[in-house]
């Protein structure tokens, strides 16, 4: 297990309201999921996928291997290469001062099978190349579920972005250890980059999104389920039409949090501003047009918990 700071970062404000069944659920075998899931992104930034096709003993097994992972001991963990960014790390978030109770492997999914995580045991290195994909699939659908519902001509106007050969995808895989106190800080409050991002977790909560009033909302876990957020490329991208959630994990109880996430980035030439499709007449960006290399770079100097967006919003006419 992995031994973190011996001062925990406590935070009276973390305690979110109660559990609701308010977070907008998208099943993907229904016919009205592309209205339902651009209605969910334009209000809450956030929904829950089911009936997505992906074998949950899939999930299990993974989720298992994750653990494995995590319970061997620090040199071994290590043998993935230090988490900057790519590999493992601890307690650390980025390079500008975050901290939290958690521990994980980060990759890029763009390198060959071959050389995809190495350091770790074939059988995790399989399963994650294999989920990667898979999610990666199911993430296009959706993305392609928003364009057919926005009235976007090119279905793929969004989906293309993750898809190219050289596109920016990342994932992640965090563990929460048991935590030794109440209102402990696993991963701090933000939005996340890119264009779309997908979560998968054990059953044990500590996910909380949040709302537009700045209250806190528990997100129920669901082991079966995947999670998904609107991020801040997309909201460039429909000119603020969805929004994208600032989101945090809370480490709390004597169990492990395990959870995984894909992260859809596009390739570093692409220019991100609004889709011309889905402005109106006479209808002006929010912001300024800007590479994903560009926002990445920015966004990586940031703290966590700062807005992002805001060195890219056009200033309001005088």
């Amino acid at each position: 297990m992995v031994v973190l700071s011996s001062q925990p970062i406590l935070d009276n404000s973390v305690t979110p309201r109660k559990f609701t069944t308010g977070i907008p659920v998208i099943d993907l075998s229904h016919q009205d999921a592309k209205t339902r899931v651009v209605a969910a992104a334009e209000e809450f930034g956030f929904f829950k996928v089911i009936n997505h096709g992906i074998p949950i003993e899939f999930l299990e097994n993974l989720e298992k291997e994750a653990m494995d992972f995590f319970n061997l001991p620090l040199p071994e963990k290590q043998k993935p290469g230090a988490g900057n960014p790519f590999g493992y790390g601890n307690k650390n978030i980025g390079a500008n001062g975050d901290v939290g109770w958690v521990e994980y492997l980060l990759f890029t999914t763009t390198l060959i099978p071959g050389e995809l995580f190495p350091g770790i045991s074939t059988s995790l290195r399989e399963l994650l190349a294999d989920y990667t994909q898979i999610v990666k699939r199911m993430a296009s659908e959706v993305l392609e579920l928003m364009a057919e519902e926005l009235g976007v001509p090119a279905r793929d106007c969004f989906s293309k972005m993750i898809n190219e050969e050289n596109s920016d995808c990342l994932f992640r895989l965090n563990h929460y250890p048991p935590s030794p106190a109440m209102n402990l800080m696993g991963f701090g409050e933000h939005t996340d980059p890119q264009i779309i991002s997908v979560c998968r977790s054990n059953n044990i909560s500590g996910l909380q999104i949040c709302l537009g009033d700045g209250g806190w909302l528990a997100v129920p876990p669901d082991p079966t389920s995947f999670f998904f957020n609107v991020g801040d490329s997309l909201q460039v991208l429909t000119n603020g039409r969805f929004k994208s959630v600032k989101h945090r994990v809370v480490a709390e109880g004597i169990e492990s949090r395990i959870s995984m996430i894909f992260f859809g980035g596009p390739a570093m030439n692409v220019v991100i501003k609004p889709v011309t499709a889905l402005m109106a007449d006479g209808e002006e960006s929010f912001y300024k047009e800007f590479t994903w290399s560009e926002y990445k770079k920015s966004a990586y100097k940031t703290r966590l918990g700062e807005n992002r967006l805001r060195f890219f919003e056009k200033l309001p006419a005088l």
